[in-house]
């Protein structure tokens, strides 16, 4: 970048002031983005609540982007109505010297489209403002349209000089700069004094990608929530693990930390647990109401990310996590990894998100932006680089992969089907701890007992699953490190077949129930009369990459044997076609190549009464990992398509819907609870009374011990 441009970007007043009129949060939150952005720009912008601006100050304002949703019926939002008022009143304010642009967030099903977001555009202008940018105008599925916006009104707005007057002929190069990865605070940060420079823990004769591990501030900090001391141990575990990445961790407990100080942190973790009906453990409660509060700080600075602990046998599932996770949000801070919700079990997914949260910041600099390029970066630096041994006769040598050895004490589950016998084998064994089930259980028979059977074949092999300390899994691709739970530093392994299937013989279970459910199906399209490219295969339907890349990430697994296993309904509905069917249906269902006829037949398999409405509870899928994630968030999909377009004949009693029944608990807090497969219509609501979260409440079991319910309203006719 040019003197010039440097002399320009620096000079003068460099204020930009995004406003934003949210009813949702939505314009909150991309106010907040651009924010952050503006400075590598050279920008020093201000995020304004609408609620919060005096018209009066609007004409100081040189630079102003709007962000504003529609409300209901083309109404402002409610924090924009006085500020809305003000602008149309007689002391408007004269916007002569003001450079603006709008972002309008909306709803295309209803009638007026974006109309507050375009009643801010002709205001601004009829006040005298000056448009630099044309308004966007953003469906539900903002995000790109409104990033792209946001990439050229920023170099316009930085292209306004210090004086408020916009140079056109500036803003190519400011974008180009920005574009090629410059940030005007990177480049022309004064160099490092001396005295400095011996203050730095740099790595000499080191890497890149060391100097940036090492420089500025590396603080980051580690909440935890624990009723247990799960969380806290975690929590240690975490914090030690930091300096690894060249972070300097400092663990806090939330009991008695001051939320204040949260907007000074650039990089923050939260492990928490969830004490009973999803409440905030002990140490946390006071820091969540402080959070909650008028005086919560703004967190646009904060890069973050959670660790939730939890017990599925309950139902609002890491429920003080969860809440945690979207407050971070709701103050303005920035994502940087999903959050993971874990079970008890939780060594495995919690180690997984571990690396991957320190990965990512130890990519927020000293300055406190985040630098995406440098995650991949770091990861390989830790790996040992890009190095790689060459020293065979053919130029590449294949590295022996050490592992820690492991005393494990594996239980195989055993059945003999001539005399009926049934019961269990165990052996005491020294195993690396990344041999993989499968050559555990080919050890065995080899060295043990030539007796034991079970499916073997390659490590992907889709019909070798089977059950490992409780959960389903492709036994070559797991191992031992991964899937055996260790109590007081020993290490144990149950090994069962497949639950839900008849034993053939020790680990081996009958599939065939597979193969019918599959059969049952019709194929998905019929290549004679498919519109595409004539090939001698036959006609191929093409699709952009894209879309073709979507599609098929819908149904990117590697057994539906174990998809399937995912289900608690499988074992006890045998017209259940099964998730791995209703994944394979549903992405032939959004192929945009598959014609009418076919598309009518397989949402005709899907809305049936084994397709995916057999399915009542999704978190039995979900809670399986990325894989039960992805597939579970599918299947609803593909349940909502069904009941939407299934109107009211789902039910002869009326259609199923889900309600929420509120009811009080002892310590006065309100739990919402979701009741399942409802059905309007009087004989329904009869029968709502003895379905799902009902029928306990009302049979009077609790896992508390205390109230069962308030009241029979709620039940009944539960509020809108």
């Amino acid at each position: 970048m040019s003197d010039d441009l440097v002399q320009f970007l620096t000079a003068g007043d460099r204020t930009l002031n995004i406003l934003f009129g949210s009813q949702s949060g939505n314009s909150e939150d991309l106010a907040s983005k651009i924010g952050k952005q503006a400075s590598s720009y050279g920008l020093e912008s201000t995020v304004h609540d609408m609620g919060e601006v005096d018209a009066a100050a609007l004409s100081g304002m040189k630079r102003v982007l709007i962000v504003c949703s529609t409300w209901g019926e083309g109404e402002q939002p409610d924090n924009a109505e006085d500020l809305w008022n003000a602008a149309n009143g007689d002391s408007a304010p004269n916007l002569s010297s003001t450079n603006f642009s709008v972002c309008a967030l909306g709803d295309t099903s209803y009638e007026l489209f974006c109309e507050s977001g375009k009643e801010w555009d002709r205001r601004f202008e009829e006040l005298g403002g000056k448009r630099l940018l044309d308004r966007v105008d953003c469906d539900v599925d903002y995000d790109k349209p409104a990033a792209s916006w946001a990439e050229m009104a920023l170099p316009r707005m930085a292209a306004v000089d210090g004086d408020g007057l916009f140079q056109d002929d500036k803003v190519a190069s400011i974008a180009d700069f920005v574009s090629s990865g410059g940030s005007l605070q990177a480049s022309t940060a004064p160099a490092p004094t001396s005295a400095d420079a011996d203050s730095k823990p740099v790595t000499q004769g080191g890497s890149d990608t060391q100097v940036f591990m090492h420089e500025g501030d590396r603080s980051l900090h580690i909440l935890f929530g624990s009723q247990s001391g799960n969380a806290e141990g975690l929590a240690a575990k975490i914090g030690k693990r930091a300096s690894a990445y060249g972070l300097d961790a400092n663990v806090h407990d939330m009991d008695g930390f001051d939320v204040s100080s949260l907007s000074g942190m650039s990089r923050v973790l939260i492990v928490c647990s969830t004490w009973g009906e999803g409440e905030q453990p002990d140490n946390a409660e006071a820091l969540w109401v402080a959070a909650n509060s008028d005086g919560a700080p703004s967190l646009s600075q904060t890069h973050f990310s959670v660790c939730a602990l939890g017990d599925t046998s309950y139902e609002l599932f890491c429920e003080s996590g969860k809440e945690w996770d979207k407050r971070f949000e709701d103050l303005g801070g920035t994502r940087l990894v999903d959050r993971v919700d874990c079970d008890v079990d939780y060594d495995t997914p919690s180690a997984i998100w571990t690396e991957s949260a320190l990965a990512h910041m130890a990519a927020v600099d000293g300055n406190g932006t985040f630098q995406a390029e440098m995650v991949e970066l770091i990861i390989e630096e830790l790996q040992g680089g890009d190095d790689i041994a060459v020293d065979g006769d053919d130029g590449f040598v294949i590295p022996n992969l050490e592992s820690e050895e492991l005393q494990v004490n594996v239980q195989v589950f055993r059945y003999d089907c001539m005399d009926g016998e049934r019961g269990t084998d165990e052996w005491a064994c020294v195993l690396p701890g990344n041999m993989s089930v499968l050559q555990v259980l080919r050890t065995m028979k080899e060295t043990e007992d030539g007796s034991l059977t079970f499916r073997d074949g390659p490590a992907n092999d889709p019909c070798t699953v089977i059950s490992v300390n409780g959960r389903n899994v492709l036994p070559g691709l797991t191992k031992i490190s991964d899937i055996a739970s260790s109590v007081n530093g020993s290490w144990k392994m149950v090994i069962e077949p497949l639950p839900g299937g008849e034993v053939i013989r020790d680990l081996v279970v009958d599939l065939s129930i597979h193969d019918i459910r599959r059969s049952s199906l019709k194929p998905w399209f019929h290549g004679a009369t498919r519109d595409g490219r004539e090939f001698s295969q036959g006609v191929i339907g093409s699709l952009a990459s894209s879309e073709a890349t979507e599609i098929h990430l819908i149904r990117d697994f590697t057994s539906s044997i174990l998809v399937d296993s995912f289900s608690d309904v499988m074992p006890y509905n045998p017209s259940y076609i099964g998730p791995s069917n209703i994944i394979s249906l549903w992405s032939r269902v959004t192929d945009p190549r598959i014609s009418e006829k076919n598309r009518a037949e397989h949402m005709s398999s899907l809305s049936s009464m084994g397709g995916i409405k057999a399915e009542t509870d999704l978190s039995s899928i979900s809670r399986n990992g990325e894989l039960g994630m992805r597939v579970s968030s599918h299947m609803l999909d593909a349940k909502t398509s069904v009941l939407r377009d299934g109107a009211f004949s789902d039910s002869r009693h009326g259609k199923h819907v889900w309600w929420y029944c509120w009811s009080v608990k002892m310590s006065g807090k309100v739990n919402d609870a979701v009741i399942y497969r409802q059905v309007l219509g009087p004989i329904g609501l009869i029968g709502n009374l003895f379905s799902g979260i009902s029928a306990r409440m009302i049979l009077g079991f609790t896992r508390t011990g205390g109230r069962v319910f308030n009241g029979l309203l709620g039940m009944v006719a539960p509020p809108a």
